[in-house]
């Protein structure tokens, strides 16, 4: 064998030991598939180019809600690493759509209310002034499905109001409450805080007080059929990262305990 055809075959076979390396999905389309709830929306998106990279990988998200998303990964729909509540994540992994191991959990806010800009002032640092706003306001807007529905249900309960927000109740799709609220298509919004700081043209006039309040917990996993674990993993770390941190706080998020 020649000098030259011993050359083409080391060339070739290093050629082929570095593709190895290459995660399946960076061989195949050079992106990773994210399915990610709406509450870490913005700080995902401010981060999006440096996560890319330091990936070295095109970040293909989508976002809507954490069980609008959880149904589509149970009925197959496929994904590399899926943001959703801790709870949702537990179920997935339970069904084997998500690796037990690579849950992490990175991130967590409160509910909040909001308004368009400039038009209202309000003291929510109790109950009972919480309370009058929402009964003096015309139209309440938050999300039918959203991971704040629960606790904005519990805290309308506890303040006796129920049937009185009712009537004024406007239940939208995913992500659109905070928006129409900035349109002025309705006076308040309830919702997760990192849902309203980042939108424009909208007033985050406070969280809920203590006695109402919940905070929402979000979680990472890499789906069990990815093509591309190491990336997935290299993803899930970089979220844990400092650079992160900085943009969750930026957004009304903050760090969550592992």
């Amino acid at each position: 064998m020649s000098i030259r055809s011993i050359g083409l075959l080391g060339l070739c076979w290093g050629a082929l030991t570095c593709l190895s390396l290459i995660p399946a999905t960076a061989q195949n389309s050079g992106e990773l598939r994210v399915l990610s709830s709406n509450g870490v929306r913005a700080a995902v998106e401010d981060m999006q180019e440096t996560l890319e990279q330091a990936l070295g990988l095109r970040l293909d998200i989508e976002f809507s809600t954490a069980a609008a998303l959880a149904r589509r990964i149970e009925s197959g729909e496929p994904f590399d690493i899926a943001i959703l509540t801790p709870a949702l994540i537990d179920t997935l992994v339970e069904s084997q759509k998500i690796t037990a191991d690579s849950k992490a959990n990175f991130a967590r806010t409160g509910i909040g209310v909001g308004a368009r800009a400039g038009t209202v002032q309000a003291d929510l640092s109790t109950l009972q002034s919480m309370r009058e706003l929402l009964l003096a306001a015309e139209s309440v807007a938050f999300t039918a499905e959203g991971q704040s529905r629960a606790a904005i249900d519990a805290a309308f309960e506890r303040m006796g109001i129920t049937d009185a927000m009712r009537g004024k109740s406007v239940l939208l799709g995913p992500g659109q409450a905070p928006g129409a609220v900035a349109a002025g298509e309705a006076e308040l919004v309830l919702t997760l805080i990192s849902e309203i700081v980042p939108v424009e043209g909208l007033d985050l006039l406070g969280p809920f007080p203590d006695e109402v309040q919940s905070y929402v917990t979000f979680a990472a996993g890499s789906s069990t059929a990815t093509r591309a674990e190491t990336a997935a993993r290299a993803l899930l770390a970089q979220l844990r990262a400092p650079a992160m941190t900085q943009a969750l706080e930026a957004q009304g998020l903050e760090r969550a305990s592992p």
